[in-house]
Formats: C-alpha cells, structure tokens, sequence
C-alpha cells in the first residue's frame, strides 16, 4: 500500500521488449536502498516488483495488462517518472490509501498558471467520472491529489510549487498521458450497494 507522496523523481535507463511485456531498468537511489528482490516500488502510480537491484537502479517486469492499462508503455530512455516505496507499517500516512493499481489513463487538457500554484485540467476515460467527487481524492501518476472540480468527463487538480517542483507533473503537457487511479473505498462502496440491490431485489436510493 502507498500514500502518493511521492519520495524522488526517477529516471528510465532502459526499456527491453519481451514480447507481450518489458523489463524496465530504471534509476532511483533513494527507493532503492536497502532493497530487496521482490519488493515493491510505484512508478507513475504502478505497483512495480523489483526484479534486480544495483547501484541506486532496479529492475522490473511490465505485464501487457499493466502496458495497455497504464501509460509505461510510452516511457523511454531518459524518461523521468514519480516513484514511491510502499508505507511501512505504522508509518504516516500523508496522503491516502494508494493501491498501486491503475485504473485507466487520463490526458492532460490545460494548464492554468496562478500566482503560487497551477490548476490542471485532467480528462477522464469512460467509466471513471462516477467515482471522481469535489474535494475528494485522486492519484495522478503516483501523486495523491485533492479533486478541485469534477464532471462526468474530466476533473481539475491545483498542484503546489512542491509538486510542481519534486514530480513529473510539472514537466507534463496538454495531450501527455497520465495515469489514474481513483479512491479504492468508492469501488468498494459501489459494489457493496449493487450486490445489495441484487440480493434484496429492492432498488438502491
């Protein structure tokens, strides 16, 4: 489990086609110390096993699921990518519950300047819009954001000079994919009243 507090800004080494998945090499001395083969690290929001580890770079496995769920599938050498170690039992959590299981990917629409901030405007695939509410909270690329506006087909974010600064999010640009994941307690909910509208036979208000 993660926040989506991001803790460096990595970078891709390389990218090796095995057929219908990868291996990602990619560089990260902060994530990567005192790792271990099997642990976990995200990468844009992607729950990632580590593979191998040497000299502040790991190694990991894409599945096809995760390429085309995910925007990994378009990283490449010298890419920059958020990157976060799982939150450790009884540690802090600074932002929310954060799976590391993406959900689909949005497109960055517009960016709008403020004085000490920027509002970006997020479009959303079908089927996500219903889970996004005002105020609530979203994963962008691995960073744990407050929603400041929502409709059923996009959602707007402010990022601080902090984000802007420590993620990939102040590099990214209109039309740039990026990944999603939506609060995990708002699926839950959605399938607990649907099975009980189905058990009961009674319609949900």
């Amino acid at each position: 489990m993660f926040t989506g507090i991001v803790e460096e800004l990595g970078e891709v080494v390389a990218v090796e086609q095995l057929g219908d998945s990868s291996r990602f090499k990619l560089r990260g001395p902060i994530v990567t110390e005192g790792a271990k083969h099997g642990d976990s690290i995200a990468v844009n929001g992607v729950c990632l096993t580590v593979v191998e580890h040497a000299d502040g770079e790991f190694t990991a496995d894409v599945m096809a699921e995760t390429l085309n769920r995910s925007s990994l599938g378009a990283l490449a050498p010298g890419s920059r990518v958020n990157l976060e170690r799982p939150m450790a039992l009884g540690g802090r959590l600074g932002g929310h519950l954060v799976q590391g299981h993406v959900d689909g990917t949005g497109t960055i629409v517009e960016r709008t300047p403020g004085e000490h901030w920027e509002i970006v405007k997020i479009a959303l695939p079908d089927g996500l819009g219903r889970y996004v509410v005002e105020k609530g909270s979203i994963t962008v690329d691995g960073v744990s954001l407050t929603v400041v506006d929502a409709a059923d087909d996009h959602f707007t974010v402010s990022l601080i000079p902090t984000t802007l600064d420590l993620t990939t999010l102040g590099i990214k640009k209109p039309g740039d994919p990026v990944n999603l994941e939506v609060d995990v307690l708002a699926k839950y909910v959605e399938r607990l009243l649907g099975h009980s509208s189905r058990t009961s036979g009674e319609p949900v208000a």
